[in-house]
């Protein structure tokens, strides 16, 4: 059984920066990647950002120099590093993790930018 764990919500004003956590139940080396998805009100899920089992990266359009996805292996844990945040922003971000064909899921958390 996965668990994963989401952390580090909050509401922040724009321009400030937060950084999620994602805690997994047992190593994350296990998955072939892991990923950073989000919802804002009233719009689809769209995929923010994935880190591979062998750290490749890649982002979104929409925050490429802004966040920054990485993981620690001996903390069975991903991060979203997200700086400069905008209203747009503004969503309740998942993580997710890929193991053997099956994608497991975290509860989410929500990140609010507003001033």
């Amino acid at each position: 059984q996965v668990q994963l764990v989401e952390s580090g919500g909050g509401l922040v004003q724009p321009g400030e920066s937060l950084r999620l956590s994602c805690a997994a139940s047992g190593s994350i080396v296990r998955f072939n990647a892991m990923y950073w998805y989000r919802q804002g009100p009233g719009k689809q899920r769209e995929l923010v950002a994935f880190i591979t089992y062998s750290g490749f990266t890649n982002y979104a359009d929409s925050v490429k120099g802004r966040f920054t996805i990485s993981r620690d292996n001996a903390k069975n844990t991903i991060y979203l590093q997200m700086d400069s945040l905008k209203s747009e922003d503004t969503a309740v971000y998942s993580c997710s993790a890929l193991m053997g064909g099956e994608n497991y899921w975290g509860q989410g958390t929500q990140v609010t930018v507003s001033s």
